[in-house]
């Protein structure tokens, strides 16, 4: 530590980073107890959650203020909800096929496997994409570009909270009804993108880039939302959702054809 001003922003990642390791770490031992790696999926948003706080408490007087609180307020708000919403819906649920899929293919030992490949991957990739989040908390100083970063940040992320805040929640009705078992969701948000809750995402991630983005050191974090944006669209996100739809849902196909697939727009008109 360094004084009243707080921990140097190296120390304070690496630290994350320690952190992050103890706690998917944890989940780990819990989840090869129960043989549940799933529950690693609901510790993914407080795992961001916790990075902010922690980065916030270290930094001490390193940073602008209004720009420390916003992150971890925003960074917090996220996260938890996130986490919340993947316990709800998981509770009782059997193993993730994801999951049971990967442990089925994966040669010597089970056990690092799922260590090396779920836990350990998650947490580096929490560490990484939260980049921003941590380095603008040691971003000193705000230009006028700043302040209006910040403030089309702060929109861009409440757009995205709200949009897969809404999303998940027409999906939980509409599942919570019996009479839609085995049947596609595509209405409301729905209806405009294939994927509300992953453009949320996405949203929300951007939006923390430029509220940190004001100040030079963080500017260069843009490989985090980046990657947070390829992963939801390319890599573990949409690409397995949508095979597994296209398997188990009639008229997938016809569905994918007329909407969006990551964007909202109106949906192309019925041939």
């Amino acid at each position: 530590m360094h004084g009243d001003s707080g921990w140097s922003f190296p120390a304070t990642s690496a630290l994350d980073a320690a952190v992050l390791l103890a706690l998917f770490s944890g989940v780990f031992l819990v989840g090869w107890a129960r043989a549940r790696h799933r529950y690693v999926d609901a510790v993914w948003g407080s795992a961001f959650a916790l990075v902010a706080v922690v980065t916030l408490t270290l930094s001490g007087g390193h940073g602008d203020t209004a720009r420390k609180v916003l992150l971890t307020a925003c960074t917090v708000i996220w996260g938890l909800r996130l986490s919340v919403h993947i316990a709800w819906r998981g509770r009782g649920a059997p193993e993730d096929p994801r999951y049971a899929a990967m442990l089925s293919r994966a040669g010597g030992n089970p056990a690092w496997a799922a260590y090396t490949r779920v836990y350990l991957l998650q947490a580096l990739l929490v560490w990484f994409i939260s980049l921003p989040v941590q380095a603008g908390m040691f971003a000193s100083g705000r230009s006028a570009v700043g302040t209006v970063l910040l403030a089309a940040g702060f929109g861009l992320w409440l757009l995205g909270l709200g949009f897969e805040s809404v999303g998940d929640w027409q999906l939980a009705r509409f599942k919570a009804d019996p009479a839609n078992r085995g049947r596609l969701m595509a209405s409301g948000l729905w209806r405009y993108t294939r994927h509300p809750n992953y453009f949320g995402d996405a949203c929300v991630w951007w939006g923390l880039f430029l509220i940190a983005a004001g100040a030079w050191p963080a500017a260069l974090t843009v490989a985090s939302p980046v990657l947070m944006t390829w992963l939801l669209v390319a890599g573990s996100g949409k690409p397995l959702v949508e095979a597994h739809l296209s398997e188990t849902r009639p008229g997938y196909a016809d569905y994918a054809a007329r909407t969006s697939s990551f964007l909202p727009r109106r949906p192309k008109a019925k041939d």
